[in-house]
């Protein structure tokens, strides 16, 4: 195992692309470019940001005539749906060269979302140890730690000096991504520690690096745990990388800094996407149909929570009949209410997205939301019944319009707390279209408690 993860790709030659055919799947010219379109850039990120920018026959035709590392570098940075469009329009042969030049989980990645027979022809083109090496990142889950771990790892044998160590990193630093570790392993090739490129540099001669980790406590991931726990390790400890292991804690790669920013972004999307019923995958290049489809499920939804609300309000059509005045004022304490769920919604979305809750600590949180919402709520209901006052003449107008206003406060406090966890435990996405059923509660709950004090006090 050990030989199969220490071993290594030699680097392409930076051979350009400008003779591979294009274009066969779609019928795509392979006209020759302008050179503006394939300027230069001071890093692979701003070249996908000028490629995202152009057509699809225009991505295709740049990156035929960008060397290969460049348009691998590019390639990478580029968006999946995108990178997904440019492969599938390059012929089988440069797409190859390219994933062969790409590091191997951004290659993966990729391969991922091709259909089944277009990916095995690419890999059949790869030589043996490299498709064998994305064969095995692609049976695992996308979703998972080892879905999004690198497999270049510099190992140590224990028995390795400090000399030693620093010659052999030395030698694998060229073909690594990020060679800021090298992870020490003993006879079974189970991980025993880790030493940075500083801890080797200032060792002493001589040391035995087994002896140097000795005691040594290993923060690793297990393969098969969530990405999000292994983005919430790496942030927590400030890591540039995680090793990712097995059961047995053999090591199989690393989740490195730059995957987890992504990821972070990734979770920080789909959250936001999620909470308003949206699909978390959908962007403004997914097709309009798509997203109809996505969307509309959840409009229906919420049409009906808001025939909900119409018929609460309904209720007490004689109540607002006498007062008018009530019907300009009812608002503003359901959308006070939706506030507030929505600032303690945001908080506990966040808390699952860089962190995991244990039972007791979740549910605290949900009373301190409460203990928020009972402040807050009393100094705008302070404001609220001076406010009516003020509006109507009418004390006990104002009296309503601030017992209505903490109610629904403490109430919206306590569902945007409480729905994230309820949707854990049932096996759903805390964050998904969390906030159209806080709207619902807010919003009948909100008119119910408006108009049924008003009856009882008022009339």
């Amino acid at each position: 195992m050990l030989k199969e993860i220490a071993a290594t790709k030699p680097s392409a030659k930076p051979v350009p692309l400008e003779h591979a055919e294009v274009g066969h799947k779609r019928g795509l010219p392979a006209d020759h470019l302008e050179d503006d379109l394939v300027p230069d850039f001071a890093h692979a990120a701003d070249m996908a940001d000028h490629l995202e920018n152009l057509s699809l026959d225009k991505q295709v035709c740049a990156l035929r005539k960008m060397a290969v590392e460049a348009a691998a570098d590019a390639l990478a940075e580029l968006d999946e749906a995108v990178a997904v469009d440019v492969l599938e329009n390059l012929d089988d042969a440069a797409a190859a060269r390219i994933i062969a030049e790409m590091a191997p989980d951004d290659a993966a990645d990729v391969l991922d979302d091709l259909d089944e027979e277009h990916r095995d022809a690419l890999l059949k083109r790869l030589n043996w140890e490299e498709s064998e090496e994305l064969r095995h990142l692609l049976n695992f889950d996308p979703g998972s730690a080892a879905g999004v771990m690198n497999t270049g790892v510099i190992l140590l044998e224990s028995f390795f000096t400090v000399d030693e160590a620093i010659a052999h990193m030395r030698g694998e630093m060229a073909e690594m991504e990020n060679p800021y570790y090298g992870y020490v392993v003993d006879s079974r090739d189970v991980l025993v520690g880790v030493l940075s490129v500083r801890d080797l540099m200032l060792g002493r001669s001589g040391t035995v690096v087994g002896d140097a980790v000795g005691g040594q406590s290993v923060i690793s991931v297990r393969y098969d745990a969530s990405r999000r726990d292994a983005a919430s390790l790496l942030s927590r400890y400030n890591f540039l990388s995680l090793p990712v292991v097995d059961y047995e804690g053999h090591i199989m790669g690393l989740v490195t800094y730059d995957d987890i920013m992504d990821i972070m972004d990734e979770v920080a999307s789909a959250d936001m996407l999620g909470m308003v019923g949206a699909d978390p995958e959908e962007s403004v290049d997914t097709p309009w149909l798509e997203s109809v489809r996505g969307r509309l499920p959840w409009l229906m939804i919420n049409l009906v929570n808001s025939a909900l609300s119409a018929s609460v309000v309904y209720m007490f059509e004689g109540t607002i009949a006498q007062m008018a005045v009530l019907a300009v004022l009812m608002p503003m304490v359901a959308n006070q209410a939706g506030n507030t769920g929505q600032q303690a919604l945001a908080v506990m979305i966040r808390q699952f997205a860089i962190d995991r809750f244990d039972h007791r600590k979740a549910w605290f949180a949900v009373l301190r939301e409460a203990k928020i919402g009972m402040v807050t709520g009393l100094f705008m209901a302070g404001a609220a019944f001076l406010g009516a006052w003020a509006f109507t003449r009418n004390l006990q107008v104002g009296g309503v319009m601030a017992g209505a206003l903490l109610c629904d406060m403490m109430l919206g406090a306590v569902a945007g707390g409480s729905i994230p966890l309820i949707f854990r435990a049932l096996g759903r996405d805390p964050a998904h279209a969390s906030s159209i059923f806080l709207t619902a509660i807010t919003d009948g709950a909100g008119f119910f408690i408006f108009l049924g004090l008003a009856t009882v006090v008022i009339f």
